[in-house]
């Protein structure tokens, strides 16, 4: 299943795209594509549906995040070997993780605005992960088994912020649309090996970023379990899982956004965003 949210900004309502991709409504069946809806449970109830029954929504209507009310939003940094080495740090021997706030959590196609100041704001095409059922120490064999589905996920980055302010890398993953997700959550069995998807992102047409998942240090199913040792993690919860090569800051010289570019990115079977940059203020 491809499920989403859809409609004005805090007004979202749950749905899903049909065979044909139109969106169905869910709000008779689930109040959001969240929480204890993700879980096997969860997704079996939404399965069971006779899809050509639920009422169609209007076309062009405004896709919000693919999750709602997400209560951790971790990411993994460095997670590429050959990214590692674009921004002149080492491969990591176990996972490097920090949190993104979830008031940074915008539509795919949301507006992107560049902080007050900034002048080093940044791009990474991620796969994301959205926890189902409840997952705390878990083995790797089993980790998988956690996963309601995936997201397409644009994990923006101010780099001064991030590397020059001291601290956490949270102060630069965390500013307001900082955190694109969807167009849909797309549910495990519709992709069977997370570690083989194409992810690729675009700047006003210019491919920066073009690579695979089968390059990660550390797989989905590992990620889930170590970061399971550490946390529980709950339905609902979205790991964001590292980016391949090509963003701004590995670029000779450095690239940023600027107001008036235009984003587009996109990983195999799970859609694509397209998000334009203003400036402070401006939105």
């Amino acid at each position: 299943m491809k499920l989403l949210r859809y409609g004005p900004v805090g007004q979202e309502r749950p749905g899903l795209l049909d065979e044909e991709g139109r969106i169905r409504d869910l709000g008779d069946v689930v109040d959001d594509i969240a929480g204890e809806n993700l879980t096997a449970a969860g997704l079996d109830k939404l399965r069971a549906l006779d899809i050509a029954s639920l009422p169609l929504v209007p076309e062009n209507v405004r896709v919000g995040a693919a999750v709602g009310r997400i209560g951790k939003f971790i990411c993994v940094g460095l997670n590429y070997a050959d990214h590692a080495a674009e921004s002149g740090m080492a491969v990591p021997d176990q996972p490097v993780l920090f949190m993104k706030a979830t008031s940074a959590v915008i539509g795919p196609d949301d507006t992107v605005v560049i902080p007050r100041d900034s002048q080093k704001t940044d791009w990474e095409v991620e796969l994301g992960v959205v926890i189902g059922d409840r997952a705390h120490d878990v083995p790797v064999e089993t980790a998988l088994n956690h996963v309601a589905g995936y997201a397409v996920i644009n994990d923006l980055s101010e780099r001064e912020f991030q590397l020059e302010h001291g601290g956490q890398w949270v102060k630069g993953k965390s500013c307001d649309t900082f955190g694109p997700i969807g167009p849909w959550l797309v549910t495990r069995d519709e992709i069977p090996d997370p570690q083989n998807l194409a992810l690729w992102l675009e700047v006003n047409g210019h491919r920066y970023q073009d690579g695979n998942t089968r390059t990660m240090v550390f797989t989905v199913a590992k990620l889930v379990s170590y970061i399971s040792r550490y946390m529980t993690l709950m339905p609902g919860d979205v790991i964001s899982t590292g980016t391949p090569p090509g963003v701004g800051l590995g670029q000779k010289p450095p690239v940023y956004l600027k107001a008036g570019d235009v984003m587009e990115l996109g990983i195999q079977g799970l859609g694509r965003q397209r998000q334009q940059v203003v400036a402070y203020g401006k939105h």
